[in-house]
């Protein structure tokens, strides 16, 4: 009568001992939902983790540019609580397309840093920091010791930390396939815009690619840009269809 609440507490206190030693956290349970079904569904929780570390980079030109991987994680940030903190290595920051998916320059920290050396050390300070919504960094190679410091100050913290992976060289790029400690990792290049009835530019859509997520499945998204408020949505004409199957590509799990 007895055995199976012995076995079950056994393997509770297993569970606890492998999430301890793997570094996982309380914090790390709550979630920040983009509010798109089939987005927020193939992450664990509903939601980007917070008290984490997440990579995004842009596709194709955009790796260098870093324009719409840019809004994307300002989008993010945006729905966050508190001061932002952005450290960049290039001035090239546009703060009113920041301004444009919900993040206000009242709310941004700017600091710029000489080197992936220096952007690395001020996003660690600012994850540590816990009095911050989150945290974002523009740096081009992340190594796994790097990223498992990152990691653990956010999850000390709870803050959000988002690595923006942005190279000077399209061959550089390569390195964004190297292993890190990151919970997600995402690659958002750029679709022709939404058409008007009328002559001018609609909004933006983008093709967001969940390549990696902790826990979680794999997808592509085809998704309207972030609004004034930092929110996502799907195209009119793929919300509408019966069948959400064909708005994603599955993957294999992570």
């Amino acid at each position: 009568m007895t055995a199976e609440p012995q076995k079950k507490s056994g393997l509770e206190t297993l569970r606890a001992a492998i999430s301890r030693l793997e570094g996982h956290s309380d914090r790390r349970r709550k979630v920040l939902p983009f509010g798109v079904r089939e987005i927020d569904a193939r992450l664990p929780g509903g939601g980007l983790a917070l008290g984490a570390l997440h990579e995004v980079a842009g596709g194709g030109n955009d790796a260098l540019h870093s324009a719409a991987a840019g809004q994307f994680c300002a989008g993010i940030a945006a729905r966050t609580r508190g001061k932002v903190l952005w450290i960049v290595t290039r001035q090239d920051v546009f703060a009113p397309s920041l301004k444009q998916v919900g993040l206000s320059a009242r709310r941004t920290i700017y600091v710029e840093a000489r080197s992936d050396v220096d952007v690395l050390a001020c996003f660690e300070e600012g994850l540590r920091h816990g009095g911050l919504g989150a945290v974002v960094a523009e740096v081009a190679r992340l190594s796994m010791t790097a990223s498992r410091r990152l990691q653990l100050a956010a999850e000390t913290s709870g803050s959000l930390g988002i690595a923006i992976r942005r190279w000077r060289r399209q061959t550089d790029a390569a390195d964004f396939g190297q292993p890190t400690a990151s919970v997600t990792r995402w690659r958002v290049s750029v679709l022709p815009s939404v058409s008007l009835p009328v002559p001018g530019v609609g909004r933006p859509r983008w093709l967001l690619e969940l390549i990696r997520a902790r826990a979680g499945e794999c997808a592509d998204f085809e998704v309207e840009a972030c609004d004034g408020k930092g929110r996502l949505s799907l195209p009119a004409t793929l919300a509408d269809r019966p069948d959400q199957e064909t708005t994603w590509t599955r993957r294999a799990r992570a």
